[in-house]
């Protein structure tokens, strides 16, 4: 008891893992705006756009995630230039690589939302488009009043596993600095060598938690949307 007191009392756990929440969340909602986007890119008519999605996929799938959020702070931030936080804040250091984390997470991992969105989209069957089309509706019309709705209920699951991976993918961030769960565990194992399993159970906890409720929130609405066959 006295280690959590200590823990607790020396190290701000509890900030870390507030901003590894606001990573999440905000890494998430990025992720899935790009990735429905990309999506879209991937089934569209149009060969430049179709091109483009599949590019993004493949870049942004095989390349490491620790290198891209190294690239956004020390190749777009500090050779080029582009901050994204307000150079006379006393904060903006700290500002500006938490949301070129939150840029990296959400560019990251749109490419995998986009092929979970794109795997729905294949579940469903080509006449519903079809008569769509024999409507009158447009290529957007259909995906939006059709094929969209449809395609969700069918993405929620591998969309539940990429939150997940998303959620965990945070500690990444601690490669420029970002004062998360995993750049505070390094810091308390670096100081506080004594506390080395209570430290690990800490943090191992602590992402239980995070994605645990995610889990079984998307294990619920996949069996509650699942079509029935």
């Amino acid at each position: 008891m006295t280690g959590f007191v200590e823990l607790f009392t020396r190290y701000d756990v509890l900030g870390a893992f507030w901003l590894t929440i606001q990573l999440s969340l905000l890494g998430t909602l990025g992720a899935l705006v790009i990735g429905l986007v990309i999506a879209i890119c991937r089934v569209s008519p149009v060969g430049v756009l179709q091109k483009f999605g599949s590019a993004y996929v493949t870049v942004f799938r095989n390349t490491p995630l620790t290198l891209i959020v190294a690239f956004c702070l020390l190749g777009l931030s500090f050779t080029l230039g582009i901050t994204l936080a307000d150079p006379n804040s006393p904060t903006s250091i700290t500002d500006n690589g938490v949301r070129w984390a939150i840029v990296a997470l959400a560019f990251y991992h749109a490419s995998f939302v986009a092929e979970a969105i794109r795997s729905g989209i294949n579940t469903v069957p080509q006449g519903q488009a079809e008569a769509a089309r024999s409507i009158g509706l447009g290529f957007t019309s259909t995906l939006r009043y059709v094929v969209l709705p449809q395609a969700m209920r069918g993405a929620v699951a591998p969309l539940g596993n990429t939150v997940i991976a998303l959620t965990k993918n945070t500690t990444v961030a601690a490669t420029i600095g970002v004062a998360e769960l995993a750049f505070q565990m390094k810091n308390m194992i670096e100081f506080s060598p004594q506390y080395l399993y209570l430290i690990f159970f800490v943090m191992a906890s602590a992402f239980v938690i995070l994605t645990l409720p995610v889990g079984l929130l998307f294990t619920w609405l996949s069996n509650r949307l699942a079509v029935q066959r």
